[in-house]
């Protein structure tokens, strides 16, 4: 364990040192969130109202609530996963620098380098993330304010979460690459394209059929969805103190992904929680395979 604690002590240091990757790393909930509130905010405030009961007189308050929280969720969604790839440069940087080849001599087991990288990854992962959750509770606060104190450790929990299942994913992904260029060109690849798989640019209710099916396989999917359940829930009670019919709440509920189906079962946060925790299991245990396999080979 010792020798975990000081690569996770070495790794930190070279991330802090690269003042561009710290940098780019700490930006991006920055500019996510103001692209989502410049050109996000105005489509999906039009949806809900849309899919509000016409005869109701909702307040803007409740409006912007639920707006806010549902931009909260995908943003959170979106950084827990896309920051690991750019935080994860270490081990590449150390395979280009020649650096590897210190530890390769080193009675350093490769298990144990990787977990290190690994580590590194989630503690460098979580400081930003944690900075994205507080510009998000400003951003809702300003907007409207329907959380309480369980609500935001259980969003705590979900980006504690999707940061484990963002940087395992990346240390796999990551894994073969050999150079900066190579870890760039595939960080703008999952930060593209994420943000559409795991429903977070827009709703998967808005999707084809099949398209549906095929992402309620995906692990991402049901990260985004707990992460919007809590940041609405508050949102929904309120609807229903306001005497809001309970077809229309569970209508809206469905509208913004709260209520994600799996083969025709209503998947709850437990399940969500649990899906989450074995994606990050099943995925850890490629990954000490993959690098402890590999490494025999070498």
């Amino acid at each position: 364990m010792r020798t975990v604690f000081a690569l996770i002590k070495r790794n930190r240091q070279l991330f802090f040192r690269d003042k561009g990757m710290l940098i780019s790393s700490l930006i991006t909930p920055i500019i996510l969130i103001v692209l989502y509130a410049t050109f996000l905010q105005n489509v999906y405030k039009d949806s809900l109202q849309s899919a509000l009961p016409g005869v109701m007189n909702v307040s803007e308050k409740l409006v912007n609530g639920t707006v806010a929280g549902q931009l909260a969720a995908a943003l959170l969604a979106v950084s827990c996963v896309t920051v690991t790839f750019c935080v994860n440069l270490t081990m590449i940087q150390d395979k280009a620098s020649g650096a590897r080849k210190d530890f390769d001599v080193s009675p350093v087991h490769r298990p144990t380098l990787y977990i290190g990288y690994f580590c590194s990854t989630v503690l460098n992962s979580l400081m930003v993330n944690f900075l994205a959750v507080v510009m998000c509770l400003i951003y809702v606060k300003h907007m409207g304010w329907y959380l309480n104190g369980t609500d935001i450790a259980w969003i705590i929990l979900d980006v504690i979460l999707l940061v484990l299942f963002g940087a395992v994913l990346s240390s796999i992904i990551c894994y073969p690459l050999k150079t900066q260029g190579q870890l760039s060109a595939v960080g703008t690849i999952v930060s593209a394209g994420y943000g559409f798989v795991c429903g977070a640019y827009m709703p998967m209710s808005n999707f084809s059929s099949g398209l549906q099916k095929f992402l309620s396989y995906l692990p991402g999917t049901y990260g985004t969805s707990l992460l919007k359940n809590h940041m609405l829930r508050g949102v929904f009670e309120e609807m229903k103190d306001q005497k809001f019919p309970d077809d229309a709440v569970t209508a809206i509920a469905g509208t913004l992904d709260c209520n994600p189906v799996f083969r025709g079962h209503v998947v709850s946060t437990s399940e969500m929680i649990a899906v989450l925790i074995g994606s990050i299991v099943l995925l850890g245990m490629v990954y000490l395979a993959v690098t402890t396999l590999a490494e025999r080979k070498k």
